[in-house]
């Protein structure tokens, strides 16, 4: 256990995982706020399926620049100050979205989001390590991950039930009351960091470290950090894919957007579950046993969303949930117990980890977007997530071995 993790004990460091919560719900809200909104934002600006993927994947690509230089940040600000200006990038990507005129302004005010997004992924983690002793982290890694999980659903089954008709049909304002929630997130974020048990605790203290190439280049010589990139740029790509693209796929089986909406929350609300149980169990020796039952829950998943029985549906869902809730946690854990990762280098670690693992998120909704466009529907995309599933296990497999 590190000095800062013995100075944050008590009731500060659940305090602070609280407002690590609520800034990681407004993540999972921005990152799910589009998706419900496909139909009439596409209508109102004139963009197609491939276009919208593109549109989607614009923040994971700008990500993947940000992420090594967020996490370098991070290391050098420390993370409460970082996590606040996660929390106004965010907001400033939420109010553009609703202020774009034409495809590529939405296109950029995506993108904003890709520069404060790193560092909510890199911190989180970062300030879980330093808060928390081994045997409480994994816990504390899952209590937080339900807040993207709760901001998903805020996005996905609100959104056409409650917020547009609240908004008078004007999607535009959806994402202004978006917007809002995620500025008052940062400033109960800075409320609670600077109350004095917070500030005098030392957990958020920095060396100063500056960024050198040795330290990099000693991160990225190590085989099995290289192999969890590996499988980070997929799960990546399969979430990535499979969550921007969902709503859709259930209109197309002919549910209503309001229907659509709340089958979608469905994986996310069991993902809640998920990420309450499987970070938890997953200690050292059985983190690559459950990390492969993982990913067989998420090649069922896509297997089950092609079927055209109805009656299948809902258990695909429950599946991609279970998967979802935990894939990347598990493969940070992984990240975070390699040996040769030291523990002043997290920030540059979570760097380099959501770096590579964006490439994923960036090719995963705007394939799938392009190939529903060829092929006329989302049989051949979810076909595709399910072949990638089996490449993953063959990875997960060689990772044990080694």
């Amino acid at each position: 256990m590190t000095q800062a993790t013995q100075g944050a004990n008590g009731g500060v460091r659940w305090v602070l995982l609280a407002g690590v919560w609520l800034i990681y719900f407004c993540f999972g809200m921005t990152v799910a706020s589009i998706a419900p909104l496909v139909t009439p934002i596409g209508r109102d600006l004139g963009i197609s399926n491939a276009v919208m993927g593109v549109i989607l994947g614009a923040w994971p690509l700008v990500y993947i620049v940000a992420a090594l230089p967020a996490g370098m940040l991070l290391d050098r600000i420390g993370v409460r100050a970082g996590l606040l200006l996660a929390a106004l990038f965010m907001t400033l990507s939420l109010a553009a979205r609703g202020l774009a005129q034409e495809p590529w302004q939405l296109l950029l005010a995506v993108g904003l989001f890709g520069i404060g997004g790193p560092m909510i992924s890199i911190g989180a983690p970062k300030a879980i390590a330093r808060l928390f002793p081994d045997a409480a982290r994994g816990t504390a890694m899952g209590l937080y991950m339900t807040g993207p999980a709760f901001g998903g659903i805020w996005a996905l089954s609100l959104t056409n039930s409650v917020l547009l008709p609240a908004a008078g049909g004007e999607w535009r304002l959806v994402f202004a009351m978006h917007a809002i929630v995620t500025l008052l997130s940062g400033a109960v974020w800075l409320a609670l960091s600077a109350l004095p048990a917070a500030r005098t605790s030392g957990w958020d203290d920095e060396p100063g470290k500056k960024f050198d190439m040795p330290a990099f280049v000693e991160i990225l010589r190590l085989t099995e950090v290289r192999l969890i990139l590996l499988l980070a740029i997929g799960i990546f790509f399969f979430n990535h894919g499979l969550n921007n693209w969902l709503p859709e796929i259930l209109r197309q089986k002919g549910f209503g957007a309001t229907e659509a909406g709340w089958l979608a929350s469905v994986p996310t609300a069991v993902g809640i579950l998920g990420a309450l149980v499987i970070p938890r169990l997953a200690t050292p020796p059985r983190r690559i046993l459950i990390m492969s039952g993982l990913l067989v829950a998420a090649c069922a998943a896509s297997l089950l969303l092609q079927a055209a029985h109805e009656g299948l549906l809902l258990p695909g869902l429950i599946l991609q949930g279970i998967a979802r809730s935990s894939l990347m946690t598990v493969a940070i854990l992984l990240l975070l117990d390699s040996r040769g990762v030291p523990q002043d280098r997290l920030g540059l670690a979570g760097g380099l980890f959501f770096t590579v693992a964006e490439v994923g998120g960036v090719l995963g909704p705007l394939t799938f977007g392009v190939v529903s466009d060829f092929s006329g529907g989302f049989a051949l995309p979810l076909a595709m997530l399910s072949l990638l599933c089996l490449v993953l296990l063959a990875l997960i497999a060689r990772l044990a071995r080694h």
